[in-house]
């Protein structure tokens, strides 16, 4: 009963009052498949504004499918990132699609996660869920279960066990506003906060009640009006076009590319791992040291374009090492290449081998 309703929920997505509606997280895995096919930008805000029905339509008319709501069928032709809804299954590592892409926007969001809105359940998504468990009294177990799921739908409103729509039917004549969570960190500002989400120390002072002239301490949980996380800030740079340059370029497979760009950043540009690892690649220093002085023989620049070379460099430096064996050369990129030909690959890393050669043949 639930799966049908599931269905009838999507079927109501981006009706023309959608541009009005309220956040929805439901929204939001929508706009992280539509992200994964270079056709959505804008920040996933989980709304259902002008911007995420421009990108519905042209995926629509690229599929030769009807133009007009985004429906089953359209959610079967953006592939593995287009299902299931959240709410649908138990939640595991490993796990990959919609429904991931929902929970880390809801992590993002209350501020426990700050990695790439990608729909795969990996180490720092199942670590940020651990701690939404722990403050909310649950197991934490990493497993979105009944309970986990029924404290998100009352914490965060998500729609899944009824045909309620998943974008408001009526028009208010005005946009709700959207707030985000954000713990302040050593080294942060009013002023740098405000930059790096677009909005004002005055927004963020009156939204959290604080003076703006006194200083902010770690630890500090602070509202962030109409801003949105760096996670999901607003994407201004067609990754997947520089992605398709670089592969061009440098002889690799562009599907390839574009599918671990997407495993380790969702296209998102700012991204830093706990680990160091920056940009749509994710490459380590260490990595892009070897690329410069071995591989290339001269510095990169650190910008967008560079961290793309980097990473296809290297990738097409794995591919050549073991002989063109993709699953091989991928489980090089995620545990290190001498792991690989001392160990092979470990169980850890098999299910991100799965899911970027699952992803080549639908980006």
């Amino acid at each position: 009963m639930r799966r049908f309703a599931l269905i009838a929920a999507v079927v109501s997505l981006l009706t023309p009052a959608a541009a009005h509606a309220a956040p929805n997280p439901q929204i939001a895995g929508l706009q992280v498949a539509l992200r994964a096919h270079g056709l959505y930008l804008a920040q996933i805000d989980g709304i259902a504004g002008p911007r995420t029905a421009a990108a519905v339509h042209a995926f629509q008319r690229r599929k030769h499918l009807p133009v007009g709501v985004a429906d089953i069928r359209m959610r079967a032709a953006l592939g593995p990132l287009g299902r299931p809804l959240f709410g649908s299954r138990t939640l595991r590592r490993g796990d990959f699609g919609w429904d991931v892409s929902v929970l880390q926007f809801l992590l993002t969001r209350s501020g426990t996660y700050s990695g790439a809105l990608d729909g795969f359940l990996g180490k720092e998504t199942a670590a940020a869920l651990r701690r939404y468990q722990r403050a909310m009294k649950l197991r934490a177990d990493a497993v979105v279960g009944p309970r986990t799921l029924t404290a998100i739908v009352r914490h965060d409103h998500v729609p899944i066990r009824s045909a309620t729509k998943l974008v408001s039917s009526r028009s208010t004549g005005s946009t709700a506003t959207t707030t985000a969570v954000y713990v302040v960190k050593a080294g942060d500002s009013l002023t740098a906060i405000a930059a790096v989400h677009s909005t004002t120390i005055a927004a963020i002072a009156a939204a959290n009640k604080i003076d703006a002239t006194k200083p902010i301490v770690i630890g500090q949980k602070l509202r962030l009006p109409v801003g949105t996380p760096a996670s999901f800030s607003s994407q201004t740079i067609d990754v997947r076009a520089k992605l398709d340059v670089w592969a061009s370029k440098l002889g690799v497979d562009p599907h390839l590319v574009r599918a671990l760009a997407w495993m380790e950043s969702g296209y998102q540009t700012r991204i830093v791992s706990s680990a160091g690892a920056v940009g749509v690649l994710q490459t380590l220093p260490v990595t892009r040291a070897y690329v410069e002085t071995v591989l290339n023989g001269r510095p990169i620049p650190h910008t967008v374009d560079g961290d793309v070379e980097v990473g296809v460099l290297y990738l097409k430096h794995l591919l050549t090492a073991f002989d063109g064996n993709e699953k091989l050369a991928l489980a090089g990129w995620y545990q290190g290449e001498r792991a690989v030909r001392d160990h092979g690959a470990y169980a850890v890393t098999k299910p991100f081998v799965a899911n970027v050669l699952a992803l080549r043949s639908r980006m």
